[in-house]
C-alpha cells in the first residue's frame, strides 16, 4: 500500500475524498524559497481587494505567458525575448481591474527611492511588469488597489514565509462562477516550492480567482467551484459544456494570475518557456481555463542566484507542479466572505 494521507469531507452531506501524497506534503514552502525574492501584501481595510508584490530587488530575468482572452496586464511586450531589457525588479499581481494597475506605479516609486533599475543615463527606471484580475462585483466597486497600496506591499514585503489565503491580490478572489455568483465559492492566494536539487529551487505564487471550478489533478475531485442549488455538492461544469450549456455573461468577471520562479540561471527565451510550460497547472486544477472571461497570465523570473545549469525542460515540468500546488493551496486557505463560502467552511 502506498504512503497516503486520506481525508474525507463533507458538503452538504455528499462526501469528497482528497488525499496527499508524501512529495506534495514536501512542498509545504513558498516562492520565498527561492533565493532573491521577496513578497509583501496590501489588504484594503474598506472593501475585499488588495496587490501582492513579488519583489527580485536584485533583478530577476523574466518571462510571461498570457492565455485568457480577457487579460489586464503592464510591461508584459518588455517581456519578449526580441526586446531590450533583460532583467526585471517587481512583479505586481492587483484586484481592482483595469484600475489595479495603478498599484504597479507604487512599486516603481519604492524602488526608485532606493535606486533600483535599468540604467539609463539620467536615472535607474525600476521595471515592474503587472497583471489584475476584477473583483469590483464584491462590495464598494470604486474602491480599489492605488499607488499609495503598491508601495504599501513593497514596505510589508519580506522573504520569510508568505501568508496565503483571503489576502491581497486574493482578498476578493473567488472561483466557480458558472452558475452565477450566487454559487460561487471563494478563491484567493497560494504558494508552494520544490528543491529539485543541487541548489535549484522552484516556486510559485497565485491568485486565484477563475470563472471554473478548482480540482484536485491527483484525484479528479473538485475541491472548490460552483455549488448545486440545494449546497449538496458541486456542478459538474465538464458535464455541462458536454451537454452543450453556455456560460452566463455574470462569468465575464474572472482570471487567474500567477508568477513562477527559480534559483537556476535562464536567458528571456528560457523563462518564457517555463511560463508556457507553467501554464499546464492551470489546464490540470482549474476546469474550464483559459477562457474568453478569464485573463490567465503567468509571470516567470529567475534569480540566478545558483550557480548550478538548469535543465530548461526540468524546471518547466516543475514550474507546472509548484503552480498547481499554489492553485490548490489557494481556494483551502480562503476565509468566506458573506453569502461566498469557502473550502474550510465545509472540511472545519
Amino acid at each position: 500500500m502506498d504512503r497516503r494521507i486520506f481525508g474525507q469531507t463533507m458538503l452538504g452531506g455528499a462526501a469528497f475524498f482528497m488525499m496527499r501524497t508524501p512529495q506534495e506534503q514536501a512542498r509545504d514552502g513558498g516562492i520565498t524559497d527561492v533565493g532573491g525574492i521577496a513578497v509583501g501584501h496590501f489588504t484594503h481595510p474598506d472593501r475585499p481587494t488588495g496587490c501582492t508584490v513579488i519583489l527580485t530587488e536584485g533583478g530577476a530575468v523574466g518571462g510571461v505567458d498570457v492565455r485568457g482572452s480577457a487579460p489586464g496586464t503592464r510591461e508584459t511586450d518588455l517581456l519578449n525575448p526580441v526586446n531590450t531589457v533583460e532583467e526585471v525588479h517587481a512583479v505586481l499581481l492587483s484586484g481592482g481591474s483595469a484600475f489595479g494597475l495603478d498599484a504597479a506605479g507604487g512599486v516603481v516609486r519604492y524602488l526608485k527611492e532606493k535606486n533600483i533599475g535599468y540604467p539609463t543615463g539620467a536615472a535607474r527606471v525600476p521595471i515592474v511588469p503587472a497583471a489584475i484580475l476584477y473583483d469590483l462585483g464584491i462590495g464598494n466597486a470604486d474602491i480599489w488597489p492605488g499607488a499609495d497600496d503598491g508601495y504599501a506591499a513593497c514596505r510589508a514585503a519580506s522573504a520569510g514565509p508568505v501568508e496565503e489565503g483571503s489576502i491581497g491580490a486574493g482578498a476578493g478572489a473567488t472561483v466557480g462562477k458558472t452558475m452565477g455568483m450566487g454559487r460561487a465559492m471563494k478563491g484567493g492566494i497560494g504558494t508552494s516550492s520544490i528543491d529539485a536539487g543541487n541548489g535549484i529551487v522552484v516556486g510559485a505564487l497565485v491568485a486565484v480567482n477563475c470563472v471554473g471550478n478548482v480540482i484536485d489533478p491527483a484525484t479528479g475531485a473538485i475541491v472548490a467551484g460552483a455549488r448545486n442549488a440545494d449546497d449538496s455538492g458541486f456542478v459538474d461544469t465538464r458535464r455541462l459544456v458536454r451537454e452543450g450549456a453556455r456560460m452566463p455573461a455574470a462569468a465575464a468577471q474572472n482570471t487567474t494570475i500567477g508568477v513562477v520562479a527559480t534559483s537556476a540561471r535562464f536567458d528571456k527565451a528560457g523563462m518564457t518557456k517555463i511560463a508556457q510550460m507553467a501554464q499546464d497547472a492551470l489546464a490540470r486544477t482549474i476546469y474550464p481555463a483559459h477562457t474568453p472571461f478569464d485573463g490567465d497570465t503567468v509571470f516567470a523570473v529567475s534569480t540566478g542566484s545558483t550557480e548550478t545549469p538548469g535543465n530548461l525542460g526540468s524546471v518547466g515540468a516543475l514550474a507546472a507542479e509548484v503552480l498547481a500546488d499554489a492553485i490548490l493551496r489557494a481556494v483551502k486557505r480562503a476565509s468566506s466572505l458573506p453569502g461566498i463560502p469557502a473550502y474550510r467552511d465545509y472540511v472545519g
